[in-house]
């Protein structure tokens, strides 16, 4: 399948086809506006999705990942997934030939640490015109300088059932709302022992916990944007900053400073 999969909301920019003439890795370079993705697909390549300014959100069948600049994603071949901006995005996606990575066994999506050198070695071979020896040389330091980090999927899949979806599109609409089950079973009609069941039973997590999960997804372009933590955890319906960030560390595996470096 092409490595653009199908464009929706304009997304613009090069990508320039492996070229079997020594180049391993190659970069594409492409501007995403607001709402714009690319829709499900695969690649033969490994991709690293990366964001140079903005947030991507990459959802694959593994989960969903939220991408400042300080991180990318490891996305094996073949594994389908969709890329999307969440607000205005420049993404450079370097492809790698799997035949030059040979000893590199991540089979699942993986976030990585964007350091200094990995982003100018990004921007370095973006170039078309590098000499085959220099290309070779930094193709073989990016590879070297790829760094997990333990940053965990934050998915909150919508339930089927129109009551319980209900509920969970009104959430995500305001996530600092904080009735009970019980509250929002008077306004779907449903009592709370069935949207408790239809949460468990279609998203596999508890109404608490699809909750959870669902007010992070929304704190993360608010952090992104460079809101203070107190004014983002009162967004999403947290009392306090210190109570966000537990709970941010706890789901994403990180802080929110971590996960969003203040530049």
């Amino acid at each position: 399948m092409s490595p653009n999969g199908q464009p929706s909301g304009q997304p613009s920019g090069q990508y320039r086809p492996y070229d079997a003439a020594g180049s391993g890795i190659f970069v594409g370079h492409f501007s995403m506006p607001r709402g714009s993705a690319f829709t499900t697909h695969w690649h033969d390549f490994h991709q690293l999705a990366w964001s140079a300014k903005g947030l991507l959100r990459v959802r694959s069948e593994q989960g969903v990942w939220l991408l400042p600049p300080s991180l990318a994603l490891w996305i094996p071949a073949r594994v389908v997934h969709a890329t999307e901006s969440a607000g205005d995005a420049v993404m450079r996606s370097a492809y790698v030939d799997p035949e030059c990575c040979p000893d590199i066994d991540w089979r699942e999506p993986t976030v990585m640490a964007v350091t200094p050198l990995l982003r100018a070695l990004i921007d370095h071979l973006i170039h078309p015109g590098l000499a085959p020896d220099a290309r070779s040389r930094a193709e073989a330091v990016l590879l070297d300088e790829l760094r997990p980090v333990p940053v965990t999927s934050v998915s909150a899949p919508l339930p089927r059932d129109p009551r319980a979806r209900t509920v969970a599109e009104a959430l995500r609409a305001d996530p600092a709302d904080g009735r009970s089950l019980a509250d929002w079973g008077g306004r779907v009609g449903a009592s709370a022992r069935t949207l408790a069941r239809l949460f468990v039973a279609e998203t596999g997590l508890s109404f608490g916990q699809w909750r959870e999960r669902a007010r992070m997804q929304s704190a993360m372009p608010h952090l992104a944007a460079g809101l203070p933590i107190e004014s983002v955890a009162h967004r999403v319906g947290y009392a306090t900053a210190s109570s966000f960030t537990a709970a941010f560390h706890r789901l994403v595996g990180v802080t929110p400073r971590q996960y969003f470096p203040v530049s």
